[in-house]
């Protein structure tokens, strides 16, 4: 069965394009196969790592929602609901050489993701098996984790930037993983974007005031912009750039 590694962080804080450094990262090891997840409903993974999706789970949604009510169902005759949507979710499955990815995405109208979460609870216990790895890059904040939608989690990624108010955002992540009672074996702190790879004594003592594990600081990296901007996939910054050269020892401490 896969290991499970969760990113959770508040939006903004560089949480995805450090999860496509990890996948990478798990590619590059040889500690294939991976299964990369979007479980953001604003998702851009799939950018991150230069992969292209066919469709997502909440398309499939709108197109089986949409299919109930057209005049002439897209359902083959003799194909019941379940068997057309089974069909249909083989293409959500984005299969590349090294990984592969499974993007929740979004619904188009209003209300409740209870659907799409469900089906991606379904879609994870389903390939779970199938994986080495599995890498989530979760909403900002903490629903698929507080609903039981992954199977359990073996390390969880706090991701934070280096601001105090980032700190105290992923501490109370972090409390809430307690009180929930999800213990997982691996909890630790990455914070993004500091100014040479440094924290000011005011982020370091809020990190050492909640009690969080430490484990990598990762410098402000210009070429993630240009990158970002240009349309590249910033998972694959060169490995002599100053933030993997941060990133990688520090998750070879894991021993993943």
């Amino acid at each position: 069965m896969a290991k499970v590694i969760a990113l959770a962080g508040k939006g903004g804080t560089g949480k995805t394009t450090t999860g496509g450094m990890i996948i990478r990262y798990l590619a590059e090891k040889g500690k294939g196969p991976i299964l990369a997840v979007d479980a953001d409903a604003n998702s851009n993974l799939n950018e991150v790592l230069g992969m292209k999706v066919e469709s997502t789970l909440g398309d499939i949604r709108e197109d089986i929602a949409h299919a109930e009510l057209a005049e002439k169902s897209p359902i083959p005759p003799g194909m019941t609901k379940p068997e057309y949507m089974e069909m249909m979710l083989q293409d959500a499955l984005s299969e590349g050489d090294e990984y592969d990815l499974l993007v929740m995405g979004r619904t188009q109208g209003k209300g409740c993701y209870c659907y799409v979460n469900g089906i991606l609870q379904s879609q994870l216990a389903k390939y779970i098996n199938n994986y080495n790895y599995l890498v989530v890059d979760n909403e900002a904040g903490m629903e698929h984790i507080a609903r039981g939608i992954l199977p359990r989690i073996d390390v969880l990624l706090l991701i934070s930037d280096c601001s105090r108010r980032g700190i105290e955002a992923v501490s109370r992540i972090a409390e809430m993983v307690k009180d929930l009672g999800l213990d997982p074996p691996v909890v630790k702190l990455i914070v993004n974007r500091a100014p040479g790879g440094k924290l000011n004594e005011g982020t370091s003592a809020a990190i050492k005031e909640h009690g969080l594990d430490l484990l990598a600081v990762l410098p402000h990296e210009d070429l993630i912009y240009q990158m970002d901007s240009d349309g590249e996939p910033t998972a694959f910054i060169p490995a002599d750039s100053p933030i993997k050269q941060a990133l990688y020892p520090a998750l070879d401490t894991l021993g993943l």
